[in-house]
């Protein structure tokens, strides 16, 4: 029972990053392909819940890619020029299509850190 999941905590305001734009791409080659494109919910996560469900998940290199000054920008934060952090492509491999993949991020307009979750 395959999936994929991320989830976006706003350091800097220290809540869920509501409204940030993100998008999955499968990476196979030399250019990325953009398997959807979305904003997180309220509680920071994706509404349609899954991003790969257990039908759609393949053995493979991915990226999210989190649309990081856009956000904050939106939320009132004022970021130089072009901003430190623009956008983070977070890079990730699925080895066993059948495990659970949750990719969370926190971030705030000047660092970002990520792990594998539960």
């Amino acid at each position: 029972m395959g999936q994929l999941s991320t989830h976006v905590l706003d350091l800097m305001n220290g809540c869920p990053a509501a409204g940030m734009e993100v998008m999955l791409q499968r990476v196979d080659g030399p250019q990325p392909v953009t398997l959807q494109s979305f904003r997180l919910n309220a509680d920071g996560r994706n509404d349609g819940g899954p991003l790969l469900d257990a039908q759609s998940m393949a053995a493979g290199r991915y990226r999210l890619l989190f649309k990081v000054a856009a956000y904050f920008r939106a939320r009132g934060a004022v970021l130089p020029e072009p901003a430190f952090i623009d956008e983070v492509p977070l890079d990730f491999g699925i080895a066993d299509p059948a495990a659970r993949y949750h990719v969370p991020l926190l971030v705030s307009p000047w660092a970002y850190s990520t792990y594998r979750g539960s």
